[in-house]
């Protein structure tokens, strides 16, 4: 019979591995650009839409804010003229209308075929290249006046966005998006108020590996983050935000924070491997800080450090971080902290809705 680990040789084991991905950074920086390099990939069809002799604003460098006037400059024929000539470009314009995005990415995801082709819903992003972007929407964003962000983390991509990482529905962004928008039913909120946009807009690390250890992909993801929030603010001003990051979305969050607009008035890791600060002041922000980590998350033996480029520095969840801890006693693993019926899952309801933790709630 097999003997389990006793947990302070599985602390040492898991320091040890972090020394030896330490030694390997200088091997590694080769491999992987340097942290801090943030490049911008056009969408789909960008090339087509710059050459168009109207001179439509540039996908990547003009602001939410150009492109919003410059599309209400247009008729209603004339933009889904341009969503259906250019719906790799359209779907993906921060600062666009919803619906105009929604009408491109049907098309896109139409163009694409399987396993796109035949996915109803509401989608605000969606490119099919390499891992593949999607973000999805539950609820009504015309009209919402709060609206959650949830930022899915490491092994999330295109093709599993909908089954989940491996092949597990607990970790579909779909289905996670979904319960969470129709656990707010449960408050006495207006249904056409609360809005939820499930936000895969970067390329998320593979797994446990050396580039999530490192901030690269984060970084990136950080910058569309805060492009993405931003044409979020444009179309609801009135509205508030709350940014849900699980796992290494959470990182992504965590360097955004302190260019996120006041509108964002909540920001929750769980599951978290650190949001590249120590402490919840160092963010840059503020909006309320929560965090949430289960007792038998693997997360829990990731040494709070920072060198060569490795490391997302001291774990949300720890005391001395700052955050406001909510429950996740009742999580079995790394991957149901938005499953149906669990503790923390009821507070993320309640820290998307009201910005409150469910126990705060009456």
């Amino acid at each position: 019979m097999t003997r389990p680990v006793p947990r302070r040789w599985r602390r040492s084991l898991l320091t040890g591995l972090t020394g030896v991905l330490i030694s390997l950074a200088p091997t590694a920086a080769n491999l992987l650009p340097p942290s801090g390099a943030v490049r911008v990939t056009p969408p789909v069809g960008a090339a087509a839409w710059l050459a168009d002799p109207r001179h439509l604003p540039d996908p990547t460098r003009a602001e939410p804010a150009e492109i919003r006037a410059f599309l209400a400059s247009l008729d209603a024929e004339e933009q889904r003229g341009l969503a259906a000539a250019y719906p790799g470009v359209v779907g993906n314009l921060d600062g666009a209308p919803p619906g105009l995005r929604y009408e491109a990415n049907r098309r896109a995801m139409a163009l694409a075929g399987p396993p796109y082709g035949d996915r109803a819903g509401q989608y605000l992003l969606f490119d099919p290249r390499g891992q593949g972007q999607v973000a999805q929407v539950f609820g009504d964003l015309d009209h919402a006046d709060r609206i959650a962000v949830l930022v899915p983390g490491a092994g999330n991509r295109a093709g599993n966005f909908w089954r989940g990482v491996g092949g597990k529905p607990a970790r579909s962004p779909s289905t996670q998006g979904q319960d969470l928008y129709h656990s707010a039913h449960g408050y006495q909120v207006p249904a056409e108020s609360f809005a939820v946009v499930v936000w895969l807009g970067y390329d998320a690390p593979d797994g446990v590996d050396l580039s999530a250890a490192r901030e690269d992909l984060a970084e990136t993801g950080a910058a569309a983050l805060e492009r993405f929030v931003a044409g979020l603010t444009l179309l609801r001003p009135q509205a508030t935000i709350a940014l849900l990051g699980y796992s290494y979305g959470s990182t992504v969050i965590g360097l955004a924070a302190h260019r996120l607009p006041v509108q964002v008035t909540d920001i929750a890791a769980f599951g978290s491997p650190g949001m590249g600060v120590d402490r919840a002041t160092d963010l840059g922000t503020e909006a309320r800080v929560w965090a949430a980590l289960s007792p038998r998350d693997n997360m829990r033996w990731v040494p709070s450090a920072r060198l060569r480029g490795l490391g997302h520095g001291t774990q949300p969840a720890t005391p001395g971080f700052g955050a406001s801890i909510f429950p996740a006693d009742d999580v079995p693993d790394h991957d149901h902290y938005l499953a149906v019926g669990t503790r923390s899952q009821a507070s993320l309801t309640s820290i998307a809705l009201l910005g409150t933790d469910a126990r705060e709630t009456p």
